[in-house]
């Protein structure tokens, strides 16, 4: 069915007119018919003996409510009368509800009285909508009633939700099981929900004026899904639509900001100590093979090399210009910068929106607006792109080449960022700060990175997105080719937002970015140290080519721990066959435990973990291993470490290439074993059987999000 988008414009405009911030529910109703949204049979009554007469035609029982613009909480108003049984109770209800809605607010306008005919039975669920500062119009789905309260068991996607959306939010709130029938209760309509939430969310992605909507509750039943009450918001300010290049000027333009052929250093200085000073040094000690053009007004060379008084003044062309002067020095500086026609600004000086300095940095965006010119920062570290031997930065210099891409919000995550790789000797394409984040942000990088054949994973630390709807829309493209993980910092944060519905007052905000982040393919990391490593481990494993998972494991304690691991990163146990089990027991002691985990114990000589893990790799049924070493004088560490590899190298050159994690346990020579296990291609932990797991996970979570398996 065409939704009837006249009536609903009529609807808004009427309401838009009267200067309302809301909907009647009769309204609702009629926006609901034209949409497709199914309501109970209704009507509005102006006296005791119209609504008697309406209850009548609709049979009983009926429920009434008052209607009232000024009246939005019916309820607390006394407005609302359920399980009216005759046409006497009808007549008494309607003075009742008149009464209590006068005492309430006696400058209320009362309308009448809707008599709606009552629903029973099946479960009680909520759809909604809420307009995110961030996300835009998402679409809500949970528990109705009490319990969308108590437990804030909801969940939200874009909108407009697909049918797989829609029917994914059913299975993605905590009590998924009870709409599914628990105790003999029948299953809910799935597909008459999933039509619902659709429809709600095409309703507000075609109307931006409706802030917020809720049907609540919705009766689910095995034989369709009916909304019971419908409450609709609307703001009629509309919010500006945020500065946005087109895919392809992104493109053009980052690329020659992160691979520059030429680099101005505005504010270039010869004198230690100074960030001017700082990045000429990276630039050059950095090995970067491109032209280094020192700005200075009061310097006529500086480490060697010419300098000017202005971009202007340069001869050639100049591809980004990294400030290194004052904030207040920064606008004029940046005008001469897009007079030179100078793509990127670099801009590292503090002092702008993070200070209060909320004009200082609208100056300087129109300022790139006006001149079409990127800004990265202010407030930055600036930036290394490693392939191209850059090190836009005054902090230290890193020239470890690989193809994980890292940005960070912060300039403390990114030293440790810069520390960890340098630890963990893990090569990177990039390292990149964003800090204030007034032009250039996540999804910009993630543009670039999509097309750099540098970048292989993309890792982002984040503590809020200007555009979360475009980095989504980014991220959703870029993670069916490259995995991107995401460090979303706040996300214990707690602040009910002001709303005059209940899918507003639940719209918490780190519930959205979850959700959103699972909308669009996007591998969320839980903290720094899971940022890191999966940036670090996620590209070394092969992709699994189905969910069976086993393990194999020296201590049955590790072997516990490896399976709490194992449920909760979403991988499956794979259930053992009775030949693989027997198959498994010719190789383990009888004391030993085959089924999964595979316990070989602690005192088996290499050969078991050898001929183990063959038949873990070799067994088409199986297509991942989780390893559980313990450190024994019968197996050492680097002995089991150097077997390990050489049997995974073994089946790599068969053609079987399957992903393979460790964790081990044992004294300080695992941390050598777990270097070299890494070194050859199996992501490996000591002292931890969380990380190998969860690394793994988050390989399957991509795989699965980009359908590969």
């Amino acid at each position: 069915m065409a939704n009837n988008k006249t009536e609903v414009r009529r609807i808004l405009d009427k309401v838009k007119a009267e200067g309302r911030t809301s909907l009647t529910a009769p309204e609702g109703k009629l926006v609901c018919d034209a949409y497709g949204i199914p309501v109970p049979k209704e009507g509005v009554a102006t006296s005791a003996a119209d609504a008697a007469k309406l209850a009548t035609g609709m049979g009983f029982p009926v429920v009434l409510k008052i209607v009232s613009p000024e009246i939005l909480h019916k309820t607390e108003a006394g407005g609302v009368l359920v399980g009216v049984k005759s046409a006497d109770e009808v007549q008494k209800g309607f003075d009742t509800i008149m009464a209590n809605a006068k005492k309430y607010n006696a400058k209320a306008n009362l309308l009448g009285v809707q008599v709606q005919q009552m629903l029973s039975g099946g479960q009680e669920v909520i759809v909604g909508a809420v307009t995110d500062p961030s996300f835009g119009k998402l679409v809500a789905f949970g528990l109705g009633g009490v319990l969308v309260e108590v437990l804030k068991d909801i969940t939200f996607r874009l909108a407009p939700a697909t049918r797989e959306d829609a029917l994914s939010m059913q299975d993605g709130i905590a009590a998924a099981a009870i709409l599914k029938g628990v105790r003999g209760a029948d299953p809910i309509d799935r597909e008459s929900l999933a039509r619902i939430i659709e429809n709600v969310s095409l309703l507000v992605s075609d109307f931006p004026e409706i802030a917020e909507m809720d049907l609540n509750p919705v009766f689910a039943t095995k034989n369709g899904a009916t909304a019971a009450d419908v409450r609709i918001v609307v703001d009629f300010k509309p919010v500006p639509p945020r500065y946005r290049p087109s895919h392809d000027d992104i493109v053009r333009d980052m690329n020659r900001i992160m691979k520059p052929d030429a680099v101005a250093v505005i504010g270039a200085s010869s004198e230690d100590g100074k960030i001017g000073n700082s990045v000429m040094k990276n630039l050059i000690n950095g090995g970067y093979k491109g032209e280094i053009y020192p700005i200075n007004p009061s310097a006529s060379e500086i480490m060697g090399r010419k300098a000017y008084k202005s971009v202007k003044d340069v001869p050639g062309k100049i591809d980004v210009a990294v400030f290194a002067i004052p904030a207040k020095f920064v606008p004029q500086a940046l005008v001469e910068v897009g007079e030179k026609k100078i793509p990127g600004a670099v801009l590292i000086p503090s002092g702008f929106a993070e200070t209060g300095n909320v004009a200082g940095q609208k100056e300087i965006v129109e300022i790139g607006h006006k001149y079409g010119v990127r800004l990265m920062g202010p407030n930055i570290y600036g930036f290394y792109y490693t392939w191209k031997n850059l090190c836009a930065t005054f902090c230290t210099a890193y020239d470890v080449k690989g193809h994980a891409a890292l940005s960070s919000q912060s300039g403390g995550i990114g030293m440790a960022i810069i520390g960890f790789s340098r630890s963990a000797k893990m090569g990177v394409s990039a390292i990149v700060g964003l800090g204030n984040k007034c032009d250039i942000d996540e999804d910009d990088l993630l543009t670039f990175f999509e097309q750099d054949d540098n970048t292989q994973i993309i890792a982002q630390h984040c503590e809020d997105l200007k555009d979360g709807r475009a980095f989504a829309e980014v991220a959703k493209r870029v993670s069916k080719k490259k995995p991107v993980v995401v460090l979303k910092a706040g996300r214990t944060a707690v602040g009910a937002r002001a709303a005059s519905s209940h899918t507003g007052a639940l719209a918490g905000n780190d519930k959205i970015y979850e959700d959103v982040f699972k909308q669009s393919g996007v591998i969320r990391a839980r903290s720094l140290r899971d940022l890191l490593e999966f940036a670090r481990a996620i590209p070394v494993l092969p992709t699994p080519k189905g969910e069976n998972v086993i393990i194999i494991t020296g201590a049955g304690g590790s072997g516990v721990l490896l399976s709490d691991a194992v449920v909760d990163n979403g991988l499956t146990l794979m259930a053992m066959p009775p030949d693989l089990d027997a198959a498994f027991r010719k190789f383990i002691p009888p004391f030993g435990a085959a089924g999964n985990p595979v316990d070989i114990t602690g005192g088996e000589p290499p050969k078991t973990y050898q001929n183990t893990i063959r038949l873990g790799l070799e067994d088409p049924r199986i297509h991942a291993l989780i390893l559980g070493y313990w450190h024994t004088i019968i197996t050492p560490p680097m002995v089991f470490a150097k077997l390990a590899s050489e049997v995974v190298e073994e089946m790599r050159a068969k053609g079987i290439d399957k992903p393979v994690v460790a964790s081990l346990a044992g004294d300080v020579q695992v941390e050598e074993a777990a270097e070299y296990l890494f070194d050859h291609g199996i992501p490996a932990y000591p002292y931890s059987t969380e990380m190998p797991v969860a690394v793994l996970g988050a390989k399957y979570q991509w795989a699965r999000g980009a359908g590969l398996i």
